[in-house]
């Protein structure tokens, strides 16, 4: 026989409003946030420790530049650890440090391993980007099971294991980034079916990930979609199939996309949350 159980949880509406008033001092507390900065200087990452996987070219090369010059130190993760060995360069050039760190994230083991090296070796999390993505081009009819499961395994799978471990050692104020893609809400001729599923299916862990964490944590959760960027992903793909949606005439720049990403992770987005930042020019207008 079914039995409900017992609904423990506060009536809606009961919880107790915070008003972050009064000194730096008290603003902080309440709400995890410096405030006393300039709009310019809300962007910066200084004395963080950011997360990146898939990062051993394309965009999560731009993503761990960008967060090191904007004053992070940066783990880098990816299957291919000889590749990362120009990223952690690029971060070390801009005057941060920098750690790579071979991992496949559809083992949970590796996930789990991540999070512990980079509390390890900088003693604070602060910041997961999501990065990590594979795609499929065969027609659905044709695709096999074995080969959708394992696309879901590395996009949405390896977000949720990661999130999960990093969120136990991260301090309120802290930011998860979830890269999705514009591939979430559209379609092209090339077949993507398991991709743009894991990719619908990574908003929806993004937003219930915010609902849970946000509040009980302050760990901020949104998702970056970027649209069509030069990378090892869009490479293959027929120009064709796209430029008469490129409303700005033009692939977009890693280095716009990555100024996206620097945003989430900053204190400039901190009252942003579950949220979907769309990096696109206009593509999905059309």
């Amino acid at each position: 026989m079914f039995q409900a159980e017992t609904d423990h949880r506060e009536p809606r509406g009961s919880r107790t409003l915070t008003v972050p008033v009064g000194g730096e001092t008290n603003r902080r507390a309440a709400t995890g946030v410096v405030t006393d900065r300039t709009a310019v200087d809300r962007f910066r990452l200084d004395d963080r420790v950011v997360l990146i996987t898939g990062a051993s070219s394309g965009l999560g090369v731009a993503y761990a530049q960008a967060c090191g010059r904007a004053g992070a130190d940066v783990v880098v993760a990816a299957r291919r650890a000889d590749r990362l060995r120009t990223t952690v360069e690029l971060v070390r050039s801009a005057g941060r440090d920098a750690l790579a760190v071979s991992a496949d994230v559809s083992r949970d083991e590796d996930c789990q391993a991540l999070v512990d090296a980079a509390v390890q070796r900088f003693g604070r999390l602060d910041v997961l980007v999501n990065n990590a993505g594979i795609a499929d081009h065969v027609p659905a009819s044709r695709l096999a099971t074995e080969e959708f499961r394992h696309v879901m395994d590395v996009n949405l799978m390896a977000c949720f294991a990661l999130a999960k471990a990093s969120a136990a050692v991260m301090a309120p104020g802290s930011s998860i980034i979830n890269v999705s893609s514009v591939m979430a809400h559209t379609t092209l001729e090339l077949p993507s079916t398991a991709y743009a599923a894991s990719k619908a299916a990574v908003l929806g862990l993004t937003r219930s990930l915010a609902r849970q964490w946000t509040a009980r944590k302050g760990i901020r959760v949104n998702a970056l979609l970027p649209g069509f960027f030069p990378s090892e992903m869009t490479g293959p793909m027929p120009i064709g199939q796209i430029q008469d949606r490129l409303i700005m005439g033009r692939l977009g720049l890693p280095e716009e996309l990555a100024a996206a990403l620097v945003f989430l992770a900053s204190d400039a987005s901190s009252y942003i949350t579950g949220s979907e930042l769309v990096v696109d020019g206009g593509f999905t207008l059309t």
